[in-house]
């Protein structure tokens, strides 16, 4: 077996941390913006049982790895993966309050996704989902950064996602080198799953946004402009996800590794600011809010 290729930086679980998540946070927190803000809540809802998925996946090949910074890489993606699950948990718990069915969306996740996937399915190709999930996750981060689309948000919601999206380029390539490396996973089974990663995650979220929009009170033909304008967001030209289409396709390439997207770059910058204060709020503002704005 080869060695790992190193990644840009190591992956650090980074624990305890307090996002103020209990504070008095606009139901809609980025930019009053309705869509915008239930699109991520969307996600935060899939987050827990997902992150608990993909924990599962790689872990069903820890007793073959032999490369011993492949199995060090492996803990510490665990250790990240299950502190985001206990974030948005919390995150969570704020979406209960408004009269989500949190628990009845969460019961379908893990119905979908170990009752389904992890039962009918062999450990390589499940493992091949989580890396196409590991890559959607990680360019989503990449969108964040370049669409500065955080910027109006609730600096506490902005700081979780600022965080959670780090971590997520930090440990980029943990669940595609287990795969490539101790699945031997070939070709088509690599990049079959990004297909339906690509369009099955999308479409569920966006059905979360429009039972969201429901809760809220919008009505039909409200929710229905509503969802046309945030659709016009995330996928017009200079949107939310057309300029990752690149980096999203790399994919296919045969040799692709993910470090070959390249690294954040407000990454130094939040680490420093983080790593100084102990603050993830004040590291979010430093690359993704007002602060980050003001030094541009």
């Amino acid at each position: 077996m080869t060695t790992t290729p190193a990644a840009s930086h190591p992956i650090v679980a980074r624990e305890k941390l307090d996002f103020g998540l209990e504070g008095d946070i606009p139901r809609h927190w980025l930019d009053n913006d309705p869509f915008k803000s239930r699109f991520f809540d969307a996600m935060s809802v899939f987050f827990p049982e997902g992150e608990r998925f993909f924990i599962s996946c790689v872990r069903d090949f820890r007793d073959r790895i032999t490369d011993p910074q492949l199995l060090e890489d492996v803990k510490d993606f665990t250790r990240q993966e299950g502190q985001h699950g206990i974030v948005h948990r919390q995150f969570n718990d704020r979406l209960k309050r408004q009269r989500i069915h949190v628990k009845s969306l969460e019961g379908q996740t893990v119905w979908f996704l170990f009752d389904v996937l992890r039962k009918r399915l062999r450990p390589e190709t499940t493992l091949a989902l989580t890396a196409a999930f590991e890559h959607m996750t990680a360019l989503m981060a990449h969108g964040f950064e370049q669409c500065r689309v955080l910027d109006k948000a609730d600096p506490r919601i902005r700081a979780m996602y600022t965080w959670h999206a780090i971590e997520e380029v930090e440990h980029k390539s943990v669940a595609f080198d287990v795969m490539q490396k101790v699945a031997k996973v070939g070709y088509w089974r690599r990049v079959l799953p990004l297909v339906f990663t690509s369009f099955s995650f999308p479409l569920a979220t966006l059905l979360v946004v429009n039972y969201m929009l429901t809760v809220d009170g919008f009505k039909g033909w409200q929710r229905a402009g509503i969802m046309a304008r945030g659709l016009w967001w995330l996928y017009k030209p200079g949107g939310l996800f057309l300029p990752l289409l690149g980096h999203h396709l790399q994919y296919f390439k045969p040799g692709f590794h993910p470090w070959q997207m390249g690294d954040l770059a407000s990454y130094e910058t939040w680490r420093e600011v983080f790593e100084r204060t102990g603050d993830p709020i004040a590291a979010g503002d430093a690359v993704m809010g007002p602060a980050a704005l003001a030094k541009g």
